[in-house]
């Protein structure tokens, strides 16, 4: 299980698996959590670049990243460092 700590968001943090190229077992504490559990449900079991490409740069009102934005993030982050 990866581990991310999100900024700029109401989320604290974000873990998640990468199994076989796929994401999976995501879950946030803190934020919107009806709406995050959905967003978990629906990026369960998609290809890594397919999540990233769906999710990142999506913004929260306001601000310049989102709860979606920053999972994107931590995929990424995630991706790089196992390389």
């Amino acid at each position: 299980m990866s581990s991310y700590k999100p900024t700029g968001v109401c989320s604290r943090n974000i873990d998640f698996d990468i199994v076989d190229g796929k994401v999976r077992n995501v879950k946030f504490l803190g934020g919107c959590n009806g709406n995050l559990q959905g967003i978990g449900k629906l990026v369960e079991g998609m290809p890594v670049s397919e999540v990233v490409g769906k999710l990142k740069g999506l913004k929260c009102g306001a601000k310049q990243t989102s709860c979606p934005d920053q999972l994107a993030r931590a995929i990424e982050e995630y991706e790089k460092s196992s390389d």
